[in-house]
C-alpha cells in the first residue's frame, strides 16, 4: 500500500517511513508532512522534511479509505511499518516489495522507487493542478524548480488550454448575442 501512497502524494521514501497517525487530518482531507526518516550508517534518525518546512498534501477519497482502518488507534505510532513491525528500511522493501512487484507487474527494469513522485507529479499535473500546487504537494522550495522537472509535462496542457480558450469565447459570442436577439424579438411584438 506504500507504493500506491506514494504515486498520489508524491512523499519522498523518508516522510512516508516517518509518517505517524496524527498527521492525518481526514475530515480536511489533509496529510501533514513535518517528519522525514534518514539512514545514517544503518540506523534511522528522524528530522524534518527535505527543505525543513512542514506541508500539507491533499487526500484524494479513495487514499483515506485506504488509510483510515491503520488511523484507528489513538497512539503517535508510524503509520506504514515493516512486517514484523518497526519502521520501512529502504533497502528491504526495495528487495522484498518494490522488484518482485515491478517483475510481476512487467515494468521497465531500473524503476526506482523514487519514481513514484514523478508519478504523482503527472498524475497531479494531467488532473488541471497549476505549477504552485505541484510545488506544494512536493515539498519543493520553489516553482522554479517544479517547473525545471517537470516543465515537459506541463506542454500537453496547451491543448487544453486552447479548448478552453474556444469555450470561453463561444459562451462571450453566445451571451452577446442573446441580448439582440430578445431586442429584435421585442420589435417585431411592436410591429
Amino acid at each position: 500500500m506504500t507504493d500506491l501512497f506514494r504515486a498520489w502524494t508524491g512523499l519522498r521514501w523518508g516522510e512516508v517511513v516517518a509518517l505517524r497517525r496524527p498527521s492525518f487530518d481526514l475530515l480536511r482531507r489533509r496529510l501533514l508532512v513535518a517528519e522525514s526518516a534518514t539512514d545514517v550508517g544503518g540506523r534511522l534518525e528522524f528530522g524534518t522534511p527535505k527543505n525543513h518546512q512542514a506541508r500539507e498534501v491533499p487526500l484524494p477519497d479513495f487514499l483515506i479509505e485506504l488509510v483510515a482502518p491503520l488511523l484507528d488507534t489513538e497512539d503517535d505510532a508510524l503509520l506504514f511499518t515493516a512486517p514484523k513491525g518497526g519502521p520501512l528500511r529502504s533497502g528491504n522493501f526495495r528487495r522484498n516489495v518494490w522488484l518482485p512487484a515491478c517483475q510481476a507487474s512487467g515494468m521497465p527494469e531500473g524503476l526506482r522507487v523514487h519514481d513514484l513522485r514523478h508519478t504523482a507529479a503527472s498524475l497531479a499535473i494531467s488532473g488541471g493542478a497549476s505549477v504552485k500546487a505541484v510545488q506544494r504537494l512536493l515539498g519543493h522550495s520553489s516553482a522554479r524548480i517544479t517547473l525545471d522537472r517537470y516543465t515537459h509535462l506541463f506542454n500537453d496542457d496547451l491543448d487544453a488550454l486552447a479548448d478552453g480558450m474556444d469555450r470561453m469565447r463561444a459562451d462571450a459570442v453566445t451571451a452577446q448575442e442573446r441580448p439582440r436577439a430578445v431586442s429584435r424579438v421585442a420589435y417585431l411584438d411592436h410591429e
